[in-house]
């Protein structure tokens, strides 16, 4: 085995050890209960079955097709499962970032794996996972077509419609589009400004490349309409970046906190830009400027768009990198252990990464550790005796269980509100919000819609309201408190 390898092997053993984690979060019980409800009837959901405010809206979501598979592996293999596909997803989606990475594969290993700690804050058993792997693959499909194999470029439309049917962050294939035709455009007028040619002469050339970035751009446009709810998912990831609640209240909507620890990989990934691109013998291509500027931004404005930045930033940062410490911007790195100790040293190191990454595994593939963790991260308790003591509703629950209410307590308990958003709009969240923190309306709100059983954190406001306006506490644990009108 020669070091080239080892270090490949190495870099992808270590993010697939990153990634594996217990990753069960508040949106994959949605998911869930969505994949198992079109199981169970054999459709599509088009009309929200699992809410109390939203019951018998029309519900446009394009991540039917992921619920499905999420669901069957779940039915499989359970927690262990999505754990496992959540880590393989991850994996896969620096595959194809490697493959175009240029440089010597000690320097593209450290930037992939530092891309990969500041994307592992966002990795969890979601369909942005979905997102997060095409976005990869995208990337790959435009740049190889670029280096000569220009039909690939004809994927794209058809990984576009798939996309529109596993999750609604498949603008990102349209953003990175975007880079590419914007970064001819900058050629054209950066030539002109510069005089290097007339226009006559410069524009013709620029359109042999922008010509089929736009037809591809256009024909992908189309490419969304096939899913089952049509040409109206062109307009969902507008729809969703609209909500001001999300901005307002939802954490990975709002700027990422660089005082938290696990944001420090991201910052530490944005100064080896910097300094990448300040010390390079490369110059940057604009594209490469439109691309990572652009998903950098994004990254700035919500930290959930930390991990496409992460993945989509690395083979520049890579490529300038390894400028930096090359005499020349195509220096490859082309020595090798030498053959004696190749097949010693090498293979035992490699043997050792295996070990490593098996033992980090072990703990998410073990349904006791599973368990433990739902129970320290979910209200299982209060969950639990609801279901046993089957106490009236209608409900009122906390915005960050609604998700596990449609899985462990559906149909009898519809939820309030939960992580489908884009299901809620501003209207259903701010009403929430308002009763939750217990402003006056609580009392207006929960008369409209008859709430009799109340399920939220110990520090919610809207607990004492209750219990000063004569409701019981039936149910109390560190993680949540349940509560009835005194009547019951």
């Amino acid at each position: 085995m020669t070091f080239r390898r080892l270090v490949v092997a190495f870099t992808f053993l270590a993010i697939f050890a990153m990634a594996m984690r217990i990753s069960i979060v508040s949106d994959t019980w949605w998911h869930l209960r969505a994949g198992a409800w079109i199981v169970e009837n054999r459709q599509i959901l088009r009309a929200d079955p699992f809410s109390l405010t939203r019951a018998g809206h029309s519900w446009v979501y394009p991540g039917w097709l992921a619920q499905v598979v999420l669901y069957a592996i779940y039915r499989v293999w359970g927690y262990a499962g999505l754990n496992l596909l959540t880590a393989l997803l991850a994996a896969l989606a620096f595959i194809p970032v490697w493959l175009i990475s240029k440089g010597r594969p000690i320097i593209r290993s450290f930037v992939l794996i530092l891309s990969a700690a500041a994307a592992s804050v966002f990795w969890s058993a979601r369909l942005q996972m979905v997102s997060f792997t095409l976005a990869g693959v995208t990337l790959w499909l435009i740049e190889t077509a670029r280096a000569g194999h220009r039909k690939r470029l004809w994927l794209v439309p058809p990984l576009v419609a798939l996309w529109a049917n596993m999750h609604g962050g498949f603008a990102i294939a349209f953003l990175i589009l975007l880079a590419y035709i914007g970064g001819e455009i900058m050629r054209g007028v950066v030539a002109l400004a510069r005089k290097e040619d007339s226009a006559e002469r410069v524009w013709p050339a620029r359109w042999q490349e922008l010509k089929p970035l736009l037809l591809i751009f256009a024909v992908s446009v189309g490419a969304i309409s096939l899913n089952p709810h049509g040409p109206q998912m062109i307009l969902y990831p507008f729809k969703t970046v609209s909500i001001e609640v999300l901005r307002a209240h939802i954490q990975e909507w709002q700027s990422p906190d660089f005082h938290q620890p696990q944001v420090l990989p991201f910052l530490f990934l944005i100064l080896l830009l910097v300094a990448a691109y300040g010390t390079s013998r490369r110059v940057v291509s604009p594209e490469e400027l439109l691309l990572v500027s652009g998903f950098l931004a994004l990254a700035l404005t919500a930290g959930r768009n930390i991990a496409i930045f992460a993945l989509l930033s690395a083979p520049s940062i890579a490529a300038h990198l390894d400028a930096a410490f090359a005499p020349g911007a195509d220096t490859r790195w082309g020595g090798e252990v030498p053959p004696r100790l190749a097949r010693r040293l090498n293979i035992v190191l490699l043997l050792l990464f295996v070990i490593a990454a098996g033992a980090k595994a072990t703990i998410p593939l073990s349904q006791a550790a599973n368990l433990r963790a739902l129970e320290e991260r979910f209200p299982m308790g209060a969950i639990a005796y609801i279901r046993q003591q089957e106490p009236p509703g209608p409900l009122f629950n906390s915005y960050n269980w609604g998700s596990l209410i449609l899985w462990e307590l559906y149909p009898q308990y519809p939820s309030f509100v939960d992580g489908r958003t884009d299901l809620f709009n501003d209207e259903i969240l701010q009403e929430y919000l308002d009763a939750w923190r217990g402003d006056s309306s609580w009392e207006d709100l929960f008369e409209a819609w008859g709430i009799r059983l109340v399920l939220v954190e110990p520090q919610a406001p809207i607990r004492w309201q209750l219990l000063r306006a004569g409701w019981k506490q039936v149910y109390e644990d560190d993680q949540a408190v349940v509560l009835q009108p005194a009547g019951g």
